[in-house]
């Protein structure tokens, strides 16, 4: 219970703090916009903070990518996994469900917006299905990369005790190069709950937003679960 709790608030405040800056302080409604930069270093900051909030109790996954990833990787049951992803979808929820609640008080100038990903016309960039599938599937790969790589058994003390501000620094870099792509998500929970409140497109296009970070998350574990991108010895 412990590990859920620690996955809800850690994934609540990462979709708060991120969707947050890309709704509050992201143009078009923000008074002072900070632009890609500002956008992506929330949501890479957030990671940190959680990491080493809550890093000790659960491993701050935050993501159900990152738990399949794991999952795969031979790290964790199939009974925790199933519990992470439950918080996760919840607290996602619950930081949009506030974010909504703050944006609702903006007297003008909000456009219903709540940091949802998607692709296509009229989306930011307007890149298509493919290149946002393959972008979500290699930025998931190299995030869980990162990730299982600074957390694995035997990694010397100097490199794990940094081991936070390597993945949010990761998240981050991704996020520069992806918010024009799908607005980045590689993570279903975070894309899952902007689309239940927004609705239309974004709930219609979601699917590439959970099958896609699975995908590249997978593909990450099965790698260190056969020992290519890990040495036990």
């Amino acid at each position: 219970m412990n590990k859920a709790i620690a996955e809800f608030i850690g994934t609540f405040t990462l979709v708060l703090v991120g969707c947050g800056a890309a709704v509050i302080a992201g143009p078009p409604v923000g008074a002072t916009t900070v632009g890609v930069l500002g956008i992506a270093f929330a949501f890479g900051l957030a990671i940190v903070a959680m990491a080493y909030g809550i890093g000790q109790i659960s491993g701050c996954h935050v993501n159900p990518a990152v738990s399949f990833g794991v999952l795969l990787a031979g790290r964790m049951s199939f009974g925790d996994f199933i519990q992470y992803v439950i918080a996760q979808c919840l607290g996602a929820i619950a930081g949009i469900a506030v974010l909504y609640l703050i944006m609702s008080g903006k007297a003008s100038g909000w456009d219903g917006g709540l940091g949802q990903n998607g692709w296509g016309p009229g989306y930011s960039g307007e890149y298509d299905v493919v290149s946002a599938l393959v972008f979500e599937a290699v930025a998931t790969f190299l995030f869980l990369v990162t990730i299982l790589g600074v957390t694995a058994k035997g990694t010397p003390v100097h490199i794990a005790g940094l081991a936070g501000l390597a993945i949010g620094l990761t998240l981050a870099a991704i996020h520069i190069v992806g918010i024009n792509v799908t607005g980045v998500s590689v993570n279903p929970a975070r894309s899952l709950a902007p689309a239940l409140f927004v609705g239309g497109t974004a709930l219609g296009q979601l699917w590439l937003f959970i099958v896609a970070p699975l995908v590249g998350a997978g593909a990450t574990g099965l790698l260190y679960k056969s020992g290519v991108l890990w040495d036990p010895e």
